[in-house]
């Protein structure tokens, strides 16, 4: 890979295929993929309904100019307001995650009418734009782990939501991979007095939406319905299509605010055409209850692994959004596991600011691949205790 730029760790290993949570590389060996991509094939990878329909649309119309959306872009609309519980309201398609949210982020600035946007610190909103950059004059930033979880609400009292016009979630609380959850009640209470000053609500739904958490959407583990939401990832089960979703109010606001945004793959037809058929699958699997199951079952496995294994300080997990943290060791640390399981052919998330594996496994695992993953990691915990 040497005419690939490096941004990050690139583990020189040249996969050729994929089928669901298995990818073989170049020499024919085969790993069990516990990020499912970049967390964005729920289904599994080269799911074949998928692939039909890629290739389908192929034959007909991918790409038209953002004046003519065709059918397909109003069919896939209906069906992204259904499941964000949104019901009557508009959606636009675009091409990735960062897109989306950085969408919803700019309705919130031009609706909210207010200098600052509010979210919680160790959120990762996108790679550009104001949600990437979280500037102090366009963001307020609150650290929740900070706050008293005997009363996580009394944290809130040096926000200044007069000047606040809205509330951006991310649901996953994973904030740069670290799998923790905010509180229900800090969350809705920030929500009620962002929308007691006028303000908007939106959740950022690129890791947490379609099924990762055990619900559609993380926003549904909290008692409030967001105004915007950003889907990614998940939508196009790989390939890249996003959306954001508003309710009627902000749409009818927004053209009647003579509002613009062009995109050169605004409501292609080849993406809305993946995100309908990934839609459908899902509801026809029972995708989401499944893999809440699955879920409840991989997060049992690791809390025993963490009750044998001196190593783990702390599982954490909801849905299939799962996390394990290390505690400080001299010889053994988040990237000692990941490199260790990479060698026997699992791939895991790592992050080494906090010491944490990540785990975000397609909702169609099979049990039995989740209880191989665990006995290997069951053997790399137990392998790293005797030296």
């Amino acid at each position: 890979m040497d005419h690939i730029l490096k941004c990050h760790e690139i583990v020189k290993t040249d996969f050729v295929r994929g089928r669901n949570c298995t990818l073989v590389d170049s020499r024919g060996r085969r790993y069990l993929d516990l990020e499912s991509g970049i967390w964005c094939t729920a289904l599994g990878h080269n799911h074949p309904a998928v692939s039909r329909v890629i290739r389908a649309q192929l034959k007909t119309i991918s790409h038209l100019g953002t004046r003519y959306p065709n059918a397909l872009a109003e069919e896939a609309a209906k069906d992204v307001l259904s499941i964000t519980g949104i019901g009557e309201g508009k959606c636009i398609f675009l091409s990735s995650g960062s897109e989306a949210v950085e969408f919803g982020v700019q309705v919130l600035r031009r609706l909210g009418e207010k200098p600052l946007l509010l979210t919680f610190q160790n959120s990762y909103l996108g790679s550009y734009g104001s949600a990437g950059k979280k500037r102090p004059d366009e963001w307020h930033l609150l650290d929740w782990t900070a706050c008293d979880p005997s009363d996580p609400t009394a944290c809130l009292e040096g926000i200044p939501f007069d000047r606040i016009g809205g509330f951006v979630l991310e649901p996953g609380g994973s904030g740069i991979g670290f799998v923790r959850f905010p509180p229900s009640a800090l969350v809705v209470e920030i929500a009620r007095r962002v929308k007691a000053q006028g303000g908007l609500l939106m959740a950022n739904e690129i890791t947490t939406g379609m099924g990762r958490t055990g619900k559609w959407f993380g926003f549904q583990h909290y008692d409030f319905q967001p105004d915007v939401v950003a889907l990614g990832k998940g939508l196009g089960n790989g390939y890249p299509v996003s959306a954001a979703a508003m309710n009627g109010e902000v749409a009818a606001r927004l053209e009647a605010d003579d509002f613009h945004y062009v995109q050169s793959h605004q409501n292609d037809p080849l993406g809305c055409a993946v995100a309908r058929e990934v839609i459908r699958l899902f509801r026809e699997g029972k995708w989401v209850e499944r893999g809440a199951a699955t879920g409840a079952s991989f997060l049992e496995g690791l809390q025993r692994l963490a009750k044998k294994h001196s190593l783990v300080r702390e599982i954490r997990g909801r849905g299939m959004l799962l996390g394990m943290e290390f505690g400080p060791h001299e010889r053994f640390s988040a990237a000692t596991a990941y490199h260790a399981l990479v060698e026997k052919g699992f791939l895991a998330g790592y992050y080494p600011a906090g010491n944490l594996l990540r785990l975000d496994p397609a909702l169609t695992i099979a049990r039995r691949d989740v209880d191989r993953f665990l006995a290997c990691l069951d053997g790399v915990l137990e392998a790293a205790e005797k030296t």
